[in-house]
C-alpha cells in the first residue's frame, strides 16, 4: 500500500487509539494521525486524509456531530464509525448521515481492514470520475475518439504529424482498440479529407475474391465475371484506402500489393491495361507481423513498406482512466437514443466496469453499456444490468459501494445534472466564494466560470 495514504484516527481512549494506529501503520501500510477530540480532527482537515476512523463517544461535540460537520464540508471523504455501544439505531443514524461503515468494539480488524481498503479505493474512483468529468469538456477528438490517457495523447500527436503526408501508415493494436477510427482520423483531418475513404477488411473477404475486390476485374476474367468491376484502389482514387486485418493477406496477393505501393500501378484481374493509382494507404492488424515475417508468412519487404510510419494503440486495460470517460460517453449516447436522458449509474456498477480487463477493448465496453442501458429499469444502471462476464471478473463484492457517484438524494441523477448539483453545492457551502468553491472542487477558476455560465449560475455580488 502506498505510504502517502493517510488515515485519521479519532478516539479519546489512548489504548484503543494506539492499537488502531498500530494496525493502520504496521499491518496495513498507511500513515496515521491520532486525535482525542472531534474538534482537533476538524481543525486538521485543512490537509485531507484518505479516510477517517471516528469513535462515537467523544468528549466535546461527540462523534455523530463530528461526522455531520465532516460531511457538510467534505461530503466525499470516507468515514468509518466505531462504537462500544453497538446500538442498531445509532449505526443507522450515522449511515444516513453519510458514514461509509460502522463497527462495534472490540473491532474485528480483519473485517475493518477490508472495509478501509474498499472505502479508499472507492474514494479514489470517485475522485477519478470527478477529474474525468472535468476532462470530458476538453478531450482530444478525432471523429469519435475520446481519450484522457497519456499514451493516447501521443497517438493523437502522431496522427497530427502524418495526416498531411502520403507516407504509408500501419496501425497496430488488439481487436476493438479503435484502429479504424485512427485511420479515419488521419484521412478526415488531412489534405485528402474531401476525397473518398474506402475500407477493405482483408479477413472478411475470401482469398480468391480479395484480388478482384482490391484491383477490380474485366468481364469474363473468371466464372461469374459478367461485367467489368472497379476495384477499391480505383474507388479510393485521390483519397485513402484502409486495409484492415492486413496480416490475413496470402503471399501471392502480398506480392501484388507490394508492386502497387512501389510503382503506384496495377492491372485489373483478366485485364492488360496498366492503371495508375493515387491513394493514401493506411493498414492495420492485430497480429504480430514481425513474427509472421520470421515464420515466412508475411513478406519482409512488404512489411517495411507498410510500416514506414507505425502507430501502436494501447489496449483498454492499459488505459484505465479511459474506461470511465468512455463509459460516460456511451451512457449519454445510448440513453439518449432510447429516451432515458436522466439515466445514471451506481458506484458499484462503475467500479465493476473499471476493474474489468476488457479483452474486447472499446468495442466490448460499448456493447456492455448499450446492453446495460436497455436492461436498466430504474433511474440508474446497477450491477444487475452489467454483463455477467464483467460482474464475475471482480475479486470482491462491496455492498457499501452501491450508492450514487455523488452524495445527495438517494436516487441516482444523470451525470450532467450531478455535475451541476456539485457545483451549486460547492458555491452554497462557501457562500458564493468562487475561489474557495473551485478549490473544493479541485478545478481552476477559468473552468469554474465556464461551468457557471453553462449552468446559468450567476455570481454573487
Amino acid at each position: 500500500m502506498p505510504q502517502e495514504r493517510q488515515v485519521y484516527i479519532v478516539d479519546d481512549e489512548e489504548t484503543i487509539s494506539r492499537l488502531l494506529e498500530h494496525w493502520a501503520t504496521k499491518k496495513w501500510g498507511y500513515q496515521a494521525r491520532t486525535f482525542a477530540t472531534g474538534e482537533d480532527c476538524l481543525e486538521a482537515l485543512a490537509v485531507l486524509p484518505d479516510l477517517v476512523l471516528l469513535d462515537i463517544m467523544l468528549p466535546g461535540i461527540g462523534g455523530v456531530e463530528t461526522l455531520k460537520r465532516i460531511k457538510s464540508r467534505y461530503p466525499d471523504l470516507p468515514v468509518i464509525m466505531l462504537s462500544a455501544q453497538g446500538k442498531v439505531d445509532v449505526a443507522i443514524e450515522t449511515l444516513k448521515i453519510g458514514a461509509t461503515d460502522y463497527f462495534s468494539k472490540p473491532v474485528d480488524f480483519a473485517k475493518l481492514e477490508v472495509s478501509v481498503k474498499n472505502a479508499i479505493q472507492t474514494h479514489d474512483l470517485a475522485r477519478e470520475v470527478t477529474r474525468l468529468r472535468e476532462a470530458v469538456g476538453k478531450p482530444v477528438h478525432f471523429e469519435n475518439i475520446i481519450s484522457d490517457n497519456g499514451a493516447m495523447q501521443e497517438v493523437f500527436k502522431l496522427v497530427q504529424k502524418v495526416k498531411d503526408n502520403d507516407i504509408c501508415v500501419l496501425v497496430l493494436g488488439e481487436s476493438g482498440t479503435g484502429k479504424e477510427l485512427i485511420a479515419r482520423a488521419i484521412h478526415y483531418n488531412g489534405i485528402r479529407a474531401k476525397d473518398p475513404f474506402v475500407v477493405v477488411n482483408c479477413a472478411s473477404i475470401p482469398h480468391d475474391l480479395l484480388e478482384s475486390e482490391l484491383f477490380g476485374h474485366e468481364k469474363g476474367a473468371f466464372t461469374g465475371a459478367h461485367q467489368r468491376r472497379i476495384g477499391k484502389f480505383e474507388q479510393a482514387s485521390g483519397g485513402t484506402l484502409f486495409l484492415d486485418e492486413i496480416g490475413e493477406l496470402d503471399l501471392s496477393l502480398q506480392a501484388k500489393l507490394l508492386r502497387v505501393i512501389q510503382n503506384k500501378q496495377f492491372e485489373r484481374v483478366g485485364g492488360n491495361e496498366t492503371l495508375t493509382t493515387d491513394v493514401r494507404l493506411v493498414s492495420a492488424t492485430n497480429r504480430d507481423l514481425v513474427k509472421m515475417v520470421s515464420q515466412k508468412m508475411f513478406r519482409e519487404d512488404l512489411y517495411f513498406r507498410l510500416a514506414t510510419f507505425p502507430i501502436m494503440l494501447p489496449p483498454l486495460r492499459d488505459r484505465r482512466s479511459d474506461i470511465l470517460l468512455l463509459a460516460e460517453h456511451f451512457l449519454k449516447k445510448f440513453a439518449g437514443e432510447v429516451g432515458k436522458t436522466d439515466l445514471g449509474i451506481t458506484r458499484k456498477a462503475l467500479k465493476l466496469l473499471y476493474e474489468y480487463a476488457w479483452p474486447g477493448n472499446i468495442r466490448e465496453l460499448e456493447n456492455a453499456i448499450q446492453r446495460a442501458v436497455l436492461m436498466a429499469d430504474g433511474p440508474a444502471i446497477t450491477e444487475k444490468d452489467i454483463p455477467m462476464a464483467v460482474v464475475t471478473f471482480g475479486s470482491h463484492e462491496d455492498a457499501n459501494n452501491n450508492s450514487p457517484l455523488t452524495l445527495g438524494p438517494e436516487h441516482v441523477r444523470s451525470m450532467d445534472r450531478m455535475k451541476e448539483e456539485n457545483l451549486r453545492q460547492a458555491l452554497a457551502s462557501t457562500n458564493g466564494n468562487i475561489v474557495e468553491a473551485a478549490r473544493k472542487l479541485k478545478i481552476g477558476r477559468a473552468t469554474m466560470y465556464r461551468l457557471m455560465k453553462r449552468y446559468s449560475i450567476t455570481e454573487r455580488r
